[in-house]
């Protein structure tokens, strides 16, 4: 009964978020000359100082996390992984129809209902066996870059790590109920979930990606006259293959290796 509970909430939130958007133009055209334009670290002094925080946070906090996780047995992690990807299409959706992309949000709509009941949640992929594998996760912020609005400044976050103006403008939309995982769950009391099922979901997304990336990260850090360049620069190179959808390989690290250090 719970788990039919579960499914209906979801389909409702698809519902909603189709609905909500279903009048935005489908000819939308993404402002390259927005993505050539040079980022301005114009809090450079501030941000290396909040990275320098982090980089504290992370090696008290999520690396021992990451590193006891990694020791989990590989079908746990991976189901893990998984219901994480799972969970982020709800917010993929009406980004995926914003962008005017309502092919692909028919298909990440299909993904989404065979991962949660198939899937059991979305710890099993089902979908990907039967042609449905190729998911691109999609926020505010690419939605905000596919519409023209040039990046801003470059921002890093208090524990979230690298941002944009525009990045951290499109975040807000998660709080203004863009997100339906964050609707279901800290904005309306559905009953069945809580505040703290969407903050450990987004922690252990964290956790999950140094667990991926531990290595690369630790010799990116290691090879780098200046990690802090390093990382604002890999950042801001991955957000612009994202808004583009280019298939072009980002030096140092594939696109994997960043596919959770964005503001979701």
């Amino acid at each position: 009964m719970k788990m039919l509970r579960i499914f209906t909430i979801s389909i409702l939130t698809i519902l909603i978020s189709v609905n909500s958007y279903a009048d935005t133009d489908g000819s939308i055209e993404l402002s390259k000359k927005s993505q050539n334009t040079e980022t301005t670290d114009c809090f450079e002094k501030i941000n290396r100082g909040v990275f320098a925080f982090n980089q504290v946070v992370n090696d008290v906090v999520f690396e021992p996390l990451a590193k006891g996780y990694r020791k989990l047995p590989s079908p746990v992690r991976t189901g893990t992984s998984n219901a994480l990807s799972n969970l982020s299409i709800l917010l993929t959706l009406p980004n995926n129809i914003l962008q005017g992309d309502i092919l692909i949000a028919g298909k990440n709509s299909l993904r989404f209902v065979l991962n949660t009941t198939l899937g059991v949640l979305g710890i099993f992929d089902p979908a990907s066996k039967v042609g449905l594998n190729e998911y691109q996760s999609e926020d505010f912020g690419q939605t905000l870059g596919r519409w023209g609005m040039g990046e801003g400044c470059y921002i890093v976050l208090p524990v979230l790590g690298p941002s944009t103006l525009r990045d951290t403008t499109g975040s807000i939309g998660n709080y203004l109920g863009g997100d339906a995982w964050y609707n279901i769950t800290v904005r309306n009391d559905t009953r069945y979930f809580s505040n703290f099922d969407y903050y450990a979901s987004k922690g252990m997304g964290g956790v999950d990606f140094i667990a991926k990336n531990l290595g690369a990260l630790d010799n990116l850090e290691e090879n780098s006259i200046d990690f802090y360049a390093s990382v604002k620069s890999l950042y801001l190179q991955d957000r612009r293959k994202r808004i583009l959808n280019t298939d072009e390989v980002i030096e140092t690290f594939d696109d994997s290796d960043w596919e959770e250090i964005e503001t979701q």
